[in-house]
């Protein structure tokens, strides 16, 4: 039998972190190895433990979640970061995302969607909530993009424009990894660029975003 997949709590709630520890270590293939109540915390612990899994709430006193995962990415720990909060805006999604986290669930998910996200997260996959993935979509009428691109190609690109990686999109809009590179090829060849870079600075110039 696999080890079980090891997960750090981070949160200012001492409340939240206890209804979290109960639900997660209620499944025989997770295990809580340790707690962190600021985003201050969370290298000292992470370093301890070495958890396969950070959940990360962003709102916190000292150093909030997007500094605290950041920091993590820098240093070099391979945790996967779930960040999981109250905030859907597309600002702290996408800063998020940018820093580093992996996955983005709101704290009124289903605890099994929880651990159903953890899970993932530890097998390499991007758990995302849907209702958070739609604040990134951008319409598939209005802005710049340019009649050569189709809805899901523009969503495809609005996507990449907030840091998101292949597997994440994916996730986001249901669709495999495989094709969002198929999606993503067109979109190079109808922007005229040649990496994600430039498409991502293409569409926030032009309002997909």
């Amino acid at each position: 039998m696999s080890a079980p997949v090891r997960v750090v709590l981070v949160d200012d709630h001492r409340l939240v972190r206890a209804g979290l520890r109960a639900v997660i270590d209620a499944e025989a293939d997770l295990e809580v190895v340790g707690e962190a109540a600021d985003g201050s915390e969370v290298e000292a612990v992470v370093a301890r433990t070495a958890p396969d899994v950070v959940l990360m709430d962003l709102s916190m006193p000292v150093v909030d979640g997007i500094e605290a995962t950041r920091s993590l990415r820098s240093t070099g720990h391979r945790a996967a970061v779930v960040v999981l909060t109250s905030f859907a805006e597309s600002n702290r999604v996408a800063a998020a995302l940018e820093a580093g986290a992996v996955g983005y669930l709101l704290k009124d998910s289903e605890p099994r969607d929880v651990v159903v996200a953890v899970r993932a997260a530890a097998a390499g996959h991007a758990p995302i909530d849907p209702r958070v993935a739609r604040v990134l979509l951008p319409s598939t009428g209005g802005g710049d993009g340019g009649p050569a691109l189709s809805p899901r190609e523009r969503q495809v690109l609005a996507l990449v424009a907030t840091g998101m990686a292949n597997k994440q999109i994916g996730r986001a809009l249901g669709i495999t990894e495989r094709t969002v590179k198929v999606h993503l090829g067109n979109v190079f060849r109808h922007i005229g660029v040649g990496d994600r870079t430039s498409a991502a600075l293409w569409a926030r110039d032009h309002g997909i975003t």
